[in-house]
Formats: C-alpha cells, sequence, structure tokens
C-alpha cells in the first residue's frame, strides 16, 4: 500500500506519491504544514480542513505543535532513534541494532542544512543526545552560536536534563546519579555541558514526535532513511558510527 503526503502549507500546497516530492514542497519552508496518509482521502481531508478546527483551547492543557519564536533568527530539529530485532521486553538493546540520529537546521535566507549517522547497539537516548551535540557543534564551527536560536526536540529525557537542571545535578555528582548510581551516557552529557555555554540566545522547545511539525518528520524520515541503509559486516564492531551529509539550499 502507498502513502501519500498531504501539503497543507508549503510552497506548492498538494497531495504526493513519494516522499522526495513532498521534501522539495516542505525543507527549509518556514511555518510549513504536512502529514504522511494511507488513503488518499484521508489526505484530502486534511487539506480541507480549516486551520481553525486544529487550535488548541486556551483552557486545555494539551502540547500544540512547536511553533518557532519570532525572535528565532535560526532554527533547529533534532531526533534520535533504535530498532531492535527479536529483543524482548525489558531485554537489553543488541549489538546488531540499528541506531541513528539526526538534525535539521533552518538557516537565514530559507537556508537549511541537515546530517545524520548511525551506530550499531546504540539506545534511543543515546542517539536522541547524540542529534543535539552533532547540531550544536554546527552551529559553533560555523559561528551561529550568538545568533538567536530555537531548539525544537521531541526528547522529554533530553530537555527534562537541560530545563530541569538534571545536567548540572549530574554535574556536581561527577557525572553520576542520586546515591552514586552510574550516569547512562556520561560522556555525551559532559560535551552537551561543555557545549551549551557556547550558546546565549539559545531556547528550547518540545514538540510531539510523528505529528504535523514539518521539522521533526523531516529528522525522523532521515534518521530512518540512515538506519535503512546501514549494513552490517563481519568486520563492523558495534557503536560503529557511519554517517551521511545532505545540505538542502532553497531545495
Amino acid at each position: 500500500m502507498g502513502k501519500f503526503y498531504a501539503i497543507k502549507k508549503g510552497r506548492k500546497p498538494g497531495i504526493y506519491t513519494t516522499w522526495d516530492e513532498a521534501k522539495r514542497q516542505v525543507s527549509g519552508y518556514s511555518g510549513a504544514i504536512y502529514k504522511g496518509f494511507t488513503s488518499r482521502s484521508q489526505a484530502e481531508a486534511f487539506i480541507k480542513e480549516k486551520s481553525a478546527n486544529r487550535t488548541t483551547p486556551k483552557n486545555k492543557a494539551a502540547v500544540r505543535p512547536a511553533t518557532p519564536l519570532k525572535s528565532a533568527e535560526i532554527t533547529f530539529y533534532t531526533d534520535g532513534g533504535s530498532r531492535n530485532h527479536g529483543n524482548v521486553a525489558g531485554d537489553h538493546v543488541h549489538a546488531d541494532d540499528k541506531a541513528a540520529w539526526a538534525y535539521l537546521i533552518e538557516l537565514p535566507d530559507q537556508q537549511t542544512v541537515s546530517d545524520s549517522g548511525g551506530e550499531w547497539g546504540a539506545t534511543n537516548n543515546r542517539m536522541e543526545i547524540m542529534g543535539l551535540i552533532k547540531a550544536l557543534t554546527y552551529l559553533i564551527e560555523h559561528q551561529y552560536n550568538q545568533k538567536a536560536i530555537l531548539a525544537v526536540l521531541d526528547s522529554q529525557y533530553v530537555l527534562n536534563a537541560i530545563q530541569k537542571g538534571w545536567l548540572a545535578g549530574w554535574k556536581r555528582k561527577n557525572w553520576h546519579r542520586a546515591g552514586n548510581a552510574p550516569l547512562k551516557n556520561a560522556e555525551l552529557w559532559q560535551q552537551v555541558d561543555r557545549l551549551l555555554p557556547q550558546f546565549n540566545q539559545l531556547q528550547f522547545e518540545w514538540t510531539k514526535g510523528h505529528a504535523v511539525n514539518h521539522g521533526n518528520v523531516f529528522v525522523d524520515e532521515l534518521l530512518n532513511q540512515t538506519m535503512d541503509q546501514m549494513k552490517k559486516t563481519a568486520e563492523t564492531p558495534a557503536l560503529h558510527e557511519q554517517t551521511s551529509q545532505l545540505n538542502l539550499f532553497n531545495d
């Protein structure tokens, strides 16, 4: 069964049957709105649906898709994911499980840059942190870190660590949790701790994963493409990283 991509707001709104066609309409387009469906009738209904019907009532405690702040000069999106094969509930990640991270950065003048990389035997949380690290590193290396930046993530694990002070608490405990318990991904959190102070106008916002936020959908598709392309050989060790670069300028 094919898939239908409904572009409600983009360069050319409409219904597309391939992701490559749909991506050209939304990549780098600020405020793009789109969603994938399994039937054309569902896609048509989404296109016709009035925006007012999608507004969350003020008195309802619900999370809406992220909207870039008016003051943000740059907005970026990150995501991480993993696939297990035959694992049972409560089992650990296996060495041959695929995992990947991805980011999309929307720069001024509708320029965008994205990147993705994979690891074997990595957890979803590890990939979420990696996506953030890679995006922050790119911004620093290209001297964008002093601009007003909005980071949009769907990982409450990563956001809580930064916004609720968990990161500072782990640092005070010499990168351990309460009771001196080991901190998973401690080396990655230390990198985050070194990167964040290099930004003076960085804000974070949560978005629901796999919804209608164009940037979040883009990075989810990108990291899944990375995992699709990962090929394990006898010489490929666990936690081996494979990276693919994609730069889009007014795509």
